[in-house]
């Protein structure tokens, strides 16, 4: 008599984030070395490629400190997770949504553990507006409650998974600056950059996922960062909008242009096909 094996649960995204991957791994992994030493993704954002190759040894990082707060609690603590979330499903009504929403407003989200904290975010990015992050000038979150039938809030065996993952592997959680997460990279290592695009057009609220938002200043200091880790012989490969702009910046690197689907217009007829641009420092 055979016995069947339990299959373990895919590991993906526990949440949808602003310019999430999913639709462009297959382009990404076959534009990455086929081997590598350490793994390193500065903007991890939902994590859609660092799930999809589960990495033994990760260093991943994002400046937004509500996301990592997740990523930390899912790992340390996903039961007590799991019983928050639930309970947020049982109460689950705009009303609900708008009054958890209002605690950065009035001080209550700072007598909030960080348990709470996160279980408030992936509550919040399961039910409201075509699950987008997003605050205002005061880091105030602000994205309306969204019209969902029956929104999947509680997804247990794949938070159960990730924290098998996280904690069976050797996996940093990093909460900083892009620079700083990848100041320990040394030759061999694949660094992947993420990071908010470069606008296309005025109206673009690209400064809107990070409180602090992400000048074209910072993009000149994290194009000086790609250059300094090509030095060093490391494998890096970046992510931006198909602009001049990119382009003039990565002048001299291999440039790969891909189409892809824009995942978070406001209306349906901006969310079409959004050419993309792949910068790698090596030929592949």
């Amino acid at each position: 008599m055979k016995l069947l094996l339990k299959s373990q649960p895919t590991l993906q995204p526990f949440t949808k984030w602003t310019g999430g991957k999913r639709q462009l791994l297959s382009v990404i992994k076959s534009l990455m070395p086929d081997n590598y030493n350490r793994y390193f993704e500065p903007f991890i954002g939902g994590g859609a490629l660092f799930f999809d190759l589960a990495p033994k040894t990760a260093y991943i990082n994002d400046f937004n400190s509500e996301l990592i707060n997740c990523y930390q609690q899912i790992k340390d603590n996903p039961k007590e997770l799991i019983d928050l979330l639930t309970r947020h499903q049982a109460n689950n009504s705009k009303d609900y949504y708008l009054n958890l929403r209002s605690v950065d407003r009035d001080n209550r989200i700072n007598e909030m553990s960080p348990m709470e904290r996160a279980a408030r975010i992936m509550y919040m990015l399961r039910v409201d507006f075509n699950g987008l992050y997003r605050v205002n000038s005061k880091n105030q979150f602000n994205v309306p409650y969204g019209r969902y039938k029956n929104p999947k809030i509680v997804d247990e065996t794949l938070i159960l998974a990730i924290s098998d993952y996280l904690n069976k592997n050797n996996i940093q959680i990093l909460n900083c600056d892009f620079e700083c997460a990848v100041k320990d990279v040394k030759s061999g290592d694949f660094v992947y950059f993420d990071p908010p695009y470069i606008p296309l057009s005025e109206t673009s609220a690209f400064t809107s996922y990070t409180h602090e938002g992400f000048s074209y200043e910072e993009q000149v200091r994290l194009r000086d960062v790609f250059r300094k880790l090509d030095r060093k012989g490391a494998y890096v490969m970046l992510s931006n909008s198909s602009s001049p702009l990119v382009e003039e910046l990565y002048k001299g690197f291999n440039i790969h242009k891909v189409d892809a689907n824009r995942t978070n217009g406001a209306k349906s007829s901006s969310r079409g096909k959004i050419s993309e641009i792949i910068v790698t420092n090596y030929v592949k």
